[in-house]
């Protein structure tokens, strides 16, 4: 599935939500059911600084599918759910889409407009941090 597919799944995922409240219900119940990252991964090398809570991304690429692939978790159940949106919405896509990728899509969910100010700086500082592993990668190409 490319971007666009992806997002427009996203959007029909969560794009329904008339309600703030009963969106993030939905996004801390579904965080509630995502495997942690194992202890060993959870490292300062990992941490995304910037986020009020502790926020762990583990990026990967394999060079030979040409894809980029995120885990996350975090001790805040809602930051938890936000990152792992974006990680689904990002791994498995090649480098060039994911710094395709407009950071405003977060707002179109209904996401981003949401969150508390330090919680927006914090999901700011997670797309960057995927960008950077993103063009890291292209250039490796």
């Amino acid at each position: 599935m490319n971007l666009e597919e992806r997002k427009q799944k996203l959007r029909e995922e969560y794009g329904w939500f008339s309600d703030p409240q009963e969106l993030f219900e939905y996004i801390i119940g579904q965080s509630k059911i995502l495997e942690p990252l194992d202890k060993s991964l959870k490292i300062d090398e990992f941490i995304v600084k910037g986020c009020v809570s502790s926020l762990w991304l583990v990026p990967s690429f394999d060079k030979d599918k040409n894809i980029c692939s995120f885990r996350s978790d975090a001790d805040s159940l809602v930051t938890r759910g936000v990152a792992a949106i974006v990680c689904k919405l990002c791994s498995g896509l090649p480098p060039d889409e994911i710094l395709s990728l407009d950071p405003s899509f977060m707002d179109e969910l209904g996401i981003a407009s949401q969150l508390s100010p330090n919680r927006r700086n914090g999901l700011g500082a997670l797309l960057s941090k995927i960008r950077e592993f993103a063009q890291l990668c292209k250039r490796s190409e």
